[in-house]
């Protein structure tokens, strides 16, 4: 379907922010008018001054006026449909910076880290993102993948942080023209673990992925959450990933896991029959990671 189908957009008004910054903030939504509006404000306020791209998932609570109405420094794109994590992929398509920083509508950058994020990109030309630490709740007490990160043990000489095999999307800075050179997300994950695709796709093509805990995103999880849906998603997700990408063996095993695993919740079940009805899709779109690689994400002990 052509873009302009999908997407309407609402420019800013002129503002000098979007004449100096060299990071785009791309906010993803769906139904979170208030979380929002919250991490707007704080955004749009931030002394880098970044350009913010808010890209609105199809809500239907109204999010896209009163981002209008309140915040006219934002640029607004509506979606006709929920697009899930592919949504980003607009954002990025329409950021006019070589940088872009995701977060959503629940996920705050710090002051600073913005700035940060530039010099250590501008200095490193072959790291394709950068995933920061990630504070949760008023009390900030940190996200416990920040430390599998940080303890990372690929080698990780010359880069700025821990070389990683992943990323956290709510918290991450993309080097824009490396994000759209492998295609941003798949459409088709819609949302949960939609990471590790694009992660073995950059990897394979030769960039680095660091984890700087420099950088940090404060995290004020919504209270508006499918549980049982987001599982669902993981399960097929994660199967989907494996038959995409790892070789034989590994995607076997992987499969057995998540259906070991899967066994006394309904939710992982569905999601595993879900991925066998996308199996054709799959395997026409199957293309194995470099050995590297594999090496790589075994060392790193990413996930079986």
């Amino acid at each position: 379907m052509a873009p302009d189908r999908l997407a309407h957009e609402r420019a800013p008004r002129a503002h000098p922010r979007s004449a100096r910054a060299r990071v785009a903030v791309v906010i993803l939504t769906h139904n979170r008018a208030p979380e929002l509006a919250r991490t707007l404000a704080h955004t749009l306020a931030l002394p880098e001054r970044p350009e913010v791209i808010v890209v609105d998932n199809g809500s239907g609570d109204g999010t896209g006026d009163m981002v209008v109405g309140r915040f006219p420094e934002a640029r607004l794109i509506r979606l006709a449909e929920n697009q899930g994590a592919a949504a980003r992929n607009v954002g990025a398509r329409a950021a006019r910076t070589p940088y872009i920083a995701f977060c959503d509508d629940d996920t705050c950058w710090a002051s600073g880290s913005l700035a940060l994020a530039e010099r250590l990109l501008d200095a490193h030309p072959r790291v394709a993102a950068l995933s920061a630490r990630v504070v949760v709740g008023p009390e900030k007490r940190e996200d416990p993948v920040c430390a599998v990160m940080a303890a990372s043990p690929l080698p990780s000489a010359g880069l700025p942080g821990r070389a990683v095999v992943g990323f956290l999307a709510g918290a991450c800075v993309f080097r824009r023209d490396a994000f759209l050179q492998v295609g941003g997300y798949e459409p088709r994950f819609f949302i949960g673990g939609e990471e590790a695709l694009l992660a073995y796709d950059l990897l394979a093509t030769g960039w680095h992925i660091v984890y700087n805990e420099r950088l940090t995103v404060q995290h004020l999880p919504s209270s508006y959450r499918d549980a049982r849906g987001r599982r669902r998603l993981l399960a097929r997700n994660a199967l989907w990933v494996a038959w995409l990408r790892r070789p034989l063996r590994a995607a076997l095993g992987r499969t057995l896991r998540v259906l070991w695993g899967g066994l006394p919740d309904r939710a992982t079940i569905a999601g595993c029959i879900d991925a066998l009805r996308g199996l054709p899709w799959v395997l026409r779109n199957r293309r194995v990671i470099p050995p590297h690689v594999e090496a790589l994400r075994r060392r790193a002990g990413a996930g079986e």
